[in-house]
């Protein structure tokens, strides 16, 4: 047995029974163990795609996804799938292979320091030197990455070490799992504080999702009764049919989050991390509000918003011992009356279609347990805004590096881990072209994943910026020369429709969702709709607009 066929059987006690990827000649052993190894591969068309189905994937399960790539151009396009996920914080284990040992700093081709360049995203990177070292570092590789915070974890071996012989390695068996420390402080205080809040609201992030704290969070919820606001990746962890619940906060978040979170007198931030894009103006965000911030990762606390609390641990342990009963029925009230006055109104004249519209009727009729994934853009924040998730592992988006061409290979991955489950990638034209190539992934496996293609012929988002904030100078954001999207997706032996009237909207989408395969759905938009409201780069998130200047 060499070291590349232990790896494989390695993988196997790990629990991995998919892993995607792209060979080469530096992994090739590896390649070689896997065609009979008992481990699926699934082939992606480009290892960015690679590496981010393994994020969907992860995401979709909660488990940790498993990523395979040659050494030189394949492990830098796995870059960016790295960086994704230690953004949003998915566990992702990325092996790469190496040139050979004695090769290693002579420029050899197809010969680039990954573990130098990996280091600035990722959780923690590994280059293994012999082969005794490959169960230590795969062992520490799985646990890092979904132990605490997790993360993105490379592993990147040489071809030489991936040759050498691992016979002795045989009886390997998993360490025990250790239990994480989860420390607490200053509980007494925070309990007091919530206690004497007149207008409390809790703040959901991503992390929430990510320490499978869901059920705990709408326990915690369902005992206060107090208003919940989320971030882009926390969408799904609060109850969207819950009472209290005012849905997203931020730049494109609704007005009654907004307004709630200004008005409110203490902040309790569960497992996020205080991005600008929610917080719009740092030093005006919830201006009279105390702040309690729990959260897994001691960097993250007192890092952007001093905390007059800070609770590092994990939000399972830690909420219930603050759940308490509340008596804040103004609050309530008030913060009800906000979300009556600022409910979405879909009405729109004419016969063109309305996108955040479409996105609900869509939202409305997908089946329970749908899994959405989206690309970045305008798109993506009409399907947050306006489409309703009852869990997070059932909302897959790039949200702390907006990585465009996303959405395709996110969806693959979903589709992998869970197979019974529809699976709706909602993309944009210019995203749609990030990662076009996965379409030969979702023919290759005969993926039934529905694709909703919005088509403004735009860069939307970037449009819609360089309109209201540079003088309305489209430097290139027009894409008038796209190419024939139904054509396209034909070729791939996915079929597909065009519609571009609001009328053909309900037939199409029970269309899409009634389709055995897969099946590609375009929608064609009005290139001068921008998603509303908007808090300006800079400004309060009081200050949000509603029209163009």
């Amino acid at each position: 047995m060499n070291g590349a066929q232990w790896l494989v059987q390695a993988l196997r006690k790990h629990q991995v029974e998919t892993v995607f990827g792209y060979p080469g000649g530096a992994i090739m052993p590896v390649y070689d163990a896997l065609y009979d190894g008992g481990v699926e591969h699934v082939l992606c068309r480009h290892e960015q795609g690679a590496a981010i189905a393994a994020i969907g994937f992860a995401r979709s399960t909660g488990t940790t996804g498993v990523c395979i790539a040659t050494s030189g151009p394949g492990a830098t396009n796995v870059i960016t799938g790295l960086a994704d996920a230690l953004l949003d914080s998915v566990p992702v284990v990325a092996i790469t292979g190496q040139v050979a040992s004695n090769l290693m700093g002579t420029d050899a081709f197809q010969e680039i320091d990954v573990l130098g360049l990996s280091l600035a995203c990722t959780k923690h990177s590994f280059l293994v030197s012999t082969v005794d070292e490959l169960p230590r570092v795969l062992s520490e590789a799985f646990s890092i990455a979904s132990q605490g915070r997790p993360g993105p974890v490379l592993i990147d071996i040489p071809k030489d070490v991936q040759l050498a012989d691992a016979s002795h390695l045989l009886n390997y068996e998993l360490p025990e799992e250790q239990e994480f420390p989860y420390p607490t402080q200053e509980l007494t205080q925070a309990k007091q504080m919530l206690s004497k809040a007149q207008k409390p609201i809790l703040y959901v992030g991503g992390g929430v999702a990510m320490s499978n704290a869901v059920e705990t969070l709408r326990e915690f919820v369902k005992q206060t009764e107090m208003p919940v606001v989320s971030t882009l990746k926390g969408l799904g962890c609060a109850d969207a049919l819950d009472a209290n619940y005012l849905g997203m906060l931020g730049m494109h978040g609704t007005k009654a989050a907004n307004y709630a979170v200004q008005r409110s007198d203490l902040l309790i931030a569960v497992g996020a991390r205080f991005d600008d894009r929610v917080t719009g103006r740092l030093n005006t965000f919830a201006p009279n509000a105390k702040v309690i911030h729990i959260d897994i990762d001691y960097a993250e606390l007192n890092k952007l918003k001093q905390a007059h609390v800070a609770l590092l641990g994990d939000a399972k342990v830690l909420l219930p011992t603050l759940s308490q009963p509340l008596s804040i029925a103004a609050w309530q009230q008030e913060v009800q009356e906000l979300k009556t006055e600022y409910a979405w109104r879909y009405d729109h004249p004419g016969s063109a279609i309305y996108a955040p519209l479409l996105l609900k009727q869509l939202s409305d009729a997908k089946p329970e347990n749908t899994i959405v994934t989206t690309d970045v853009g305008q798109h993506q924040m009409w399907s947050a805004q306006h489409m309703t998730f009852d869990a997070p592992e059932n909302f897959i988006t790039s949200s702390g590096l907006g990585t465009m061409g996303f959405g395709i290979p996110a969806a693959v991955g979903a589709q992998i881990a869970r197979p019974d489950a529809c699976v709706i990638c909602v993309s944009g034209d210019g995203s749609f072209m990030m990662n076009v190539q996965e379409l030969g992934t979702i023919k290759r496996k005969q993926l039934p994943i529905k694709l909703v293609l919005l088509d403004n012929q735009r860069l939307g988002m970037v449009r819609q910026w360089q309109e209201l904030f540079f003088e309305q100078r489209y430097s290139e954001t027009i894409l008038t020369d796209n190419p024939d999207f139904v054509a396209l997706a034909k070729a791939f032996d996915i079929p597909g429709q065009r519609i571009t009237e609001k009328a053909q909207v309900a037939d199409a989408i029970k269309c899409l969702l009634e389709s055995d395969g897969p099946y590609l759905l375009q929608v064609s938009i009005d290139d001068a709709e921008n998603v509303w409201p908007l808090v300006p780069p800079g400004a309060s998130n009081d200050e949000m607009m509603e029209k163009s200047k």
